[in-house]
This record gives C-alpha cells, sequence and structure tokens, in this order.
C-alpha cells in the first residue's frame, strides 16, 4: 500500500483502511487441549541456513559456512533432542534450504515432524515487485511437497509481514494457517478488511526467537544462553498458568551451537516438568483451535 503525503494531513479512510486490510479477529482459546492438556507448546525452526547470505547476494565462504552450521551440526542436535522427549516441531523451510539439504526433509518427515512454507530463498517478499511473491510462493510449495510427500499446509513468511500479495497468494493456495504476525499471544482467526478469513494466525513474537539474542553480526553482542533461558521460561510460564499456547522461533544454524542448546535442552525439562502438556506441530494446533478455539477469551479486552 503506498500512500502520498503526510500522515497528519491523511483523510480518516487512508489510515483507517490501512490498518483494516489485515487484522486480528477472534481469539481462538479452546476450553482444553489435546488429552485434557492445560496448556500448548508449539516449537517451531526456520531452517534458514545459507538462504540468510544467498538472498543478499552474499557468496563468502565464511558467511555461508554459517549457514551451513545449521545443517551439518545444528539439525541433527536438534531432532535429538527433539527424539529424546517425544516432541512435535514445525520446520519452516525456504525451498532453497530444501534443495541444498533434502536429507534434512527426509529426517524431519522421519521425526514425525511438519514441513511448511518459508519463502523461495528467504526473500524480503514486502520488496517484490507485484505477482512475484505467488510465483515464488507456488514453486516452493511444489518444491516442498515433492521433497517431503505432502504439500505444506502453513507458512512463516521470509519477512515476518505481509505485502500487498500475502493473503490473496495464502487463500489461493488454501493455507489453514499463517505465522508471521504479532497482534496477540494466542492464535486468533485473521481478518481482512473487516471480514473474517478462516485463516488461523499462529503469533510470532521477537522475544520468542533466537535470532535477536544471538546475532550472527560479531558487531552485535549476544546474551549468555542462560539469560535467554530465563525469558523464555517465563514466557512458558505465563502462558502455562493461562491455559494458552507457548510458541517458539529457533534457527537450527543459531540454536544448534553447544552452549545454546543447553538452554534450550533446560527449556524443554522444564515444560515437560509441568503436568497437562501437549506438544503439537504449528498445523495440529491451528486445526484445533480452528474447531474449539471460542470456548474462551474469543473476544480480546484491553488491559485483559
Amino acid at each position: 500500500m503506498t500512500v502520498m503525503g503526510n500522515p497528519w494531513e491523511w483523510a480518516e479512510q487512508v489510515w483507517r483502511g490501512g490498518v483494516d486490510r489485515v487484522r486480528a479477529g477472534r481469539r481462538l482459546v479452546p476450553d482444553t487441549w489435546p488429552g485434557g492438556a492445560r496448556a500448548a507448546v508449539a516449537l517451531s525452526f526456520d531452517v534458514d541456513n545459507e538462504t540468510s547470505s544467498l538472498r543478499n547476494k552474499e557468496f563468502s565462504p565464511c558467511q555461508l559456512s554459517q549457514g551451513e552450521y545449521g545443517s551439518r551440526v545444528g539439525v541433527p542436535r536438534v531432532l535429538r533432542l527433539l527424539a529424546e522427549h517425544g516432541v512435535t516441531a514445525t520446520f519452516f523451510v525456504p525451498a532453497v534450504s530444501a534443495l541444498l539439504h533434502p536429507g534434512d526433509i527426509a529426517a524431519f518427515v522421519d521425526g514425525g515432524h511438519e514441513v511448511a512454507l518459508h519463502g523461495w530463498i528467504h526473500e524480503r517478499n514486502t520488496a517484490l515487485p507485484p505477482g512475484v511473491e505467488r510465483e515464488l510462493t507456488l514453486r516452493s510449495a511444489d518444491t516442498l511437497e515433492r521433497l517431503a510427500g505432502t504439500r505444506p499446509v502453513g507458512l512463516r513468511t521470509p519477512a515476518w509481514d505481509f505485502s500487498a500479495d500475502t493473503l490473496d497468494v495464502i487463500r489461493e493456495l488454501g493455507l489453514r494457517y499463517d505465522s508471521s504476525l504479532m497482534a496477540d499471544d494466542e492464535p486468533y482467526e485473521v481478518l481482512a478488511d473487516g471480514e473474517p478469513t478462516g485463516l488461523v494466525e499462529i503469533p510470532v513474537e521477537w522475544i520468542r526467537d533466537d535470532a535477536p539474542f544471538f546475532p550472527g553480526d560479531p558487531t552485535r553482542p549476544a546474551m549468555a544462553p542462560r539469560q535467554v533461558l530465563e525469558i523464555w521460561r517465563d514466557e512458558f510460564d505465563a502462558a502455562y498458568a493461562e491455559g494458552g499456547l507457548f510458541q517458539l522461533t529457533m534457527h537450527p544454524h543459531v540454536i544448534g551451537h553447544r552452549s545454546r542448546l543447553v538452554a534450550l535442552r533446560s527449556l524443554v525439562e522444564h515444560i515437560a516438568g509441568h503436568d497437562g502438556i501437549w506438544f503439537g506441530s504449528h498445523a495440529e494446533v491451528a486445526d484445533w483451535v480452528l474447531v474449539r478455539g471460542s470456548g474462551r477469551d474469543a473476544t480480546y479486552t484491553a488491559g485483559s
């Protein structure tokens, strides 16, 4: 959406129309989670690997090796940890990453995990010319279907944002959920110009993402893994107290390092030590809340 003029000079229909294009609708919080669980946990991994460099036209062997670490070391470590605790997770994979490392896709599927869309080459979808996002997303869906054996049902946009085309592309593909927006702690139904879409949003947040805490840029200091663990543990504890969803985003090339995996292991052990926990893929969460999600707290009230 391109708007001319100064924001303070806009007519109401301009700022209101911009805000209402993609908006949060009803909260989807079920009375209970599968198996009568009190709270749900949805762990996810953005398997960017080398595409974080490639999308910027960077072919530095050093930078590419940081991404290669994700497949070579991070993915096996993450999968072993998940298997040890019987945890189902979702892996959002750029198609180029999947093509570079098809064995990872097979390992995700063999482990009972979900493989979902994350762009073609981790492109900035909000900067693409009209129509390009659609072509790349359809091509990515075809690629992941071929490698994983099932067609993906969910998307996390590479830019964690919607372009003018994103919602139309999601609906054309018939996807069941998105996980790119941040309007709530709990899942919600996406509205398009005020109308319900039936699309479930499983919201992300930067405080529930490993990359801001462990940046790859050597000029930006990283936090100690145990400090990050404390933040994530507090996020989970609050979700558990409310009987809601704890969603977490990680990257194998980030969280897969030895000291950082200690934090993830400690977090999973902390979560597993609670009664009434259900670990589900993002697709499983979306399917559950869409049918049962208006049981309580369906309408968000400011200050609640």
